[in-house]
């Protein structure tokens, strides 16, 4: 009996199938294949997986409306979607109805792998918050609630720090500008709040403020921090 993680790949296209069929379990995964979305809710109900990739382009089911089904059934189950490279819209609805992550077709397999193992990781800390977050020079203890660079500390602003604290929670995943909006400001709150709030951690952060190492934009999608290390 192998303990080896299972992998549902959701998704209509065979030649996408087999090279996640290939690439996974060359890897270490086993993978399980839904062409279709009600092939998929079927697995899921039945089989113990431990992360999803879902098509949203899927034959039967609205790829939305298949993922909001699977956080009804699957709540904690990590989810990683493949979009179109020009469906920002898609991602942005993907992301705010539960999905961990995305990657656009075509997409590299060692990309892949790093959002897997980032979705994994996180899904494995739920309710057990890392006291300390540390990347690169950057570290933040959740504790104390101090910010370092080096061995510089930073002063932030609560709202700051109320960012800060948001995005290194959900370290590697993207959240949305709509997510960091509602869970910072609330949901009526000026999307220019967010831009000026990043700009000003990275003022502060950053060794570059231009180039980022630690709070990435998602072009058109939202901003996410950098993995620890």
């Amino acid at each position: 009996m192998t303990n080896d993680p299972r992998i549902l790949v959701i998704d209509d296209e065979p030649p996408i199938r087999k090279l996640l069929r290939v690439g996974l379990g060359s890897q270490g995964y086993q993978v399980v294949e839904a062409q279709n979305g009600r092939t998929a809710l079927d697995l899921l109900s039945r089989e113990d997986i431990a992360l999803a990739i879902l098509d949203l382009g899927l034959p039967d089911i609205k790829g939305h409306d298949l993922l909001a089904q699977i956080r009804g059934l699957k709540p904690d189950l990590p989810v990683i979607v493949l979009s179109s490279r020009d469906d920002e819209a898609g991602k942005v609805e993907a992301l705010d109805l539960g999905a961990d992550d995305y990657v656009t077709k075509p997409f590299g397999m060692n990309e892949l792998l790093a959002r897997m193992r980032t979705a994994l990781r996180h899904q494995l800390a739920v309710g057990g918050e890392r006291p300390v977050f540390r990347a690169g020079e950057l570290s933040v203890d959740l504790v104390r609630r101090i910010v370092r660079v080096g061995e510089r500390e930073v002063k932030l602003s609560p709202k700051e720090y109320d960012v800060l604290r948001l995005l290194v929670h959900h370290a590697g995943k993207v959240l949305t500008h709509a997510h960091l909006l509602r869970e910072v400001w609330g949901n009526a709150a000026d999307p220019q709040y967010l831009r000026v709030y990043v700009r000003q951690l990275r003022q502060k952060l950053e060794p570059e403020p231009e180039r980022p190492r630690y709070i990435l934009t998602e072009t058109g999608v939202g901003y996410r921090m950098r993995a620890p290390d």
